[in-house]
């Protein structure tokens, strides 16, 4: 074998810019790195209810209808509680009728539920949701498990709207929803 006169280690060099392969200039891939998760919570804000404007002519006819029921217990059955009664919800109605609807914080997370405000209603709290859009509003009403709880009314923009129903649909049951005949006529009478 005839000896080898290079060394056994060559000494290691910066690699020349010129030799080294050019690779081709590529916008770096931040798709997958902004594109929104299903899981991401949803941030939103919304009135409380949807009020309905009352004129004079309103408290007017609701001031009538009171005095005629009052007087009619008075004069005919003579008894005072119900008498009682209407003037208390009389007075109810008034006063909520004048509040205005607070602006509540929403933010439904797909992991632990929706906060309202800083309550946390958790997906286990309900059976089902529905989606109903009534007069330009747009809600989704959450059916409680339990029997005599109330659903709970949650309004939202419209520009949320897919991602909120996309987010409850993949944790609980959508049912088709209308408008019973008690919530029309709350409607209609604007209370």
């Amino acid at each position: 074998m005839e000896p080898n006169n290079q060394p056994m280690y060559a000494p290691v060099s910066e690699p020349d810019a010129q030799l080294a392969p050019a690779l081709p200039e590529t916008a770096p891939d931040t798709s997958d790195e902004t594109a929104p998760s299903p899981d991401d919570p949803i941030h939103w804000s919304a009135s409380e209810f949807i009020q309905a404007e009352k004129g004079t002519i309103w408290f007017v006819i609701f001031g009538i209808v009171c005095a005629v029921l009052i007087a009619t217990d008075i004069l005919i059955f003579k008894s005072y509680t119900f008498s009682v009664l209407v003037a208390v919800i009389a007075f109810t109605i008034i006063f909520f009728a004048k509040r205005p609807p607070r602006d509540i914080q929403y933010t439904l997370s797909g992991q632990q539920g929706l906060y309202i405000g800083d309550e946390l209603r958790h997906y286990s709290d309900f059976k089902s949701f529905g989606y109903i859009e009534d007069e330009g509003s747009h809600s989704i009403v959450l059916i409680p498990i339990k029997r005599f709880s109330p659903a709970v009314s949650i309004y939202f923009p419209e520009e949320v709207g897919e991602k909120i129903v996309d987010i409850l649909g993949a944790r609980l049951p959508m049912e088709d929803l209308k408008l019973d005949l008690i919530d029309k006529i709350v409607r209609k009478l604007r209370i």
